[in-house]
């Protein structure tokens, strides 16, 4: 099995999870269980066929295993956070919610010369940070020590998938507060949906590269249309629930190979069709 079918199978599991339940703990636990397996999978996979060469020793420990480890830390923090989150007004919730985003946000503030390198696409200091053996003094040690051993970790790969975890929980926790604050359009919106006869026959992620693609374009409102505005929109007309449609982008943005998947294929649809209709 190659790393990409690994980590392929490994997101149509957590995309089956995510939709199969609104139960957020649930999700989080079943997540964290999940993540633990295909990571032992994963670094079986490394002790039986090792690397090839430095550089695919680099590009495993910075974009392969970050994927798997960023949902395990992911899952594991958001099971936290939702466990102890206040059952109170809307208000206490979002003072509660907005603590842990500011919680978060010190990580990249104690991480930020390694954030900065990360996030600009650096390659200088690779042999130092992704391979193993190697050690950083100027590298935070303050985060999740799973699967820590020396055969399977480098400086800097775990702070690579907090990174990654973090980004996903933050827009999560935004979410999470626009629908708190918007309370009351959310359940006009529901009362709406039943109006439609349309059904998205196609998969959430699809629809969701599709909204985004729309609000990018300015072919909407001149580009000024609020995505949870369209989303909410779209989810009225096809009787859909797009779920944690932020976390789906972050998931399409991080896509090996094309990113535009949906769009390549309705690209092609089209040109299918207009060549049937030219003969």
């Amino acid at each position: 099995m190659t790393y990409q079918n690994l980590i392929s199978e490994f997101e149509a599991k957590l995309e089956s999870l995510e939709s199969c339940t609104e139960d957020i703990l649930y999700r989080a636990e079943t997540g964290i269980g999940y993540s633990e397996r295909w990571i032992k999978i994963l670094r079986n996979e490394v002790d039986e066929n090792g690397f090839n060469s430095i550089q695919e020793e680099i590009f495993f420990f910075k974009h392969i295993k970050p994927q798997l480890f960023s949902k395990l830390i992911y899952y594991v923090k958001l099971f936290n956070i939702e466990s102890k989150r206040p059952r109170s007004s809307s208000k206490f919730q979002i003072k509660y919610l907005n603590s842990q985003i500011n919680k978060l946000q010190i990580f990249f503030n104690d991480n930020l010369e390694f954030y900065h390198y990360y996030r600009r696409g650096a390659t200088t200091l690779d042999e130092q940070y992704f391979v193993r053996g190697k050690s950083d003094l100027r590298s935070s040690t303050d985060f999740f020590h799973f699967y820590v051993d020396e055969n399977f970790s480098t400086c800097q790969d775990g702070t690579v998938a907090t990174i990654m975890a973090y980004d996903m929980l933050i827009v999560y926790l935004q979410q999470e507060i626009e629908k708190l604050e918007n309370n009351t359009d959310n359940q006009n919106t529901n009362l709406m949906k039943e109006s439609s006869k349309l059904f998205w026959t196609g998969n959430k992620t699809e629809l969701i590269e599709l909204i985004y693609a729309l609000q990018s374009s300015g072919a909407i409102n001149s580009g000024t249309a609020d995505i949870k505005e369209m989303a909410s929109l779209f989810e009225q007309i096809f009787n859909i629930d797009l779920g944690n449609y932020y976390h789906t982008f972050i998931e399409i943005r991080a896509r090996k190979g094309s990113r535009t998947k949906f769009i390549d294929k309705l690209e092609e649809a089209l040109t299918r069709r207009f060549e049937e209709s030219d003969v």
